[in-house]
């Protein structure tokens, strides 16, 4: 097998990807949305993560909620 075939951990074919940018990227992939350009993508990446945030603060709200009622009385 030719060396230059294989991918090493420190080859420089490989980059990090952001996490943001990989949720956007599975988000636009998973549900066949035309690919935006980069710019676009950066604002899609926040606008998908702000929402993400707001839905497990929302569901974590309510957990408590709920528990914290059962428990009261």
């Amino acid at each position: 097998m030719h060396p230059n075939l294989i991918l090493f951990p420190h080859s420089p074919h490989l980059k990090p990807m952001k996490p943001l940018l990989f949720l956007s990227n599975a988000f636009i992939n998973t549900f066949g949305i035309t690919q935006p350009s980069p710019k676009a993508a950066n604002r899609a990446a926040w606008f998908i993560a702000v929402l993400l945030l707001a839905v497990i603060v929302t569901v974590v709200t309510v957990g408590v909620f709920v528990v914290h009622s059962l428990y009261r009385h």
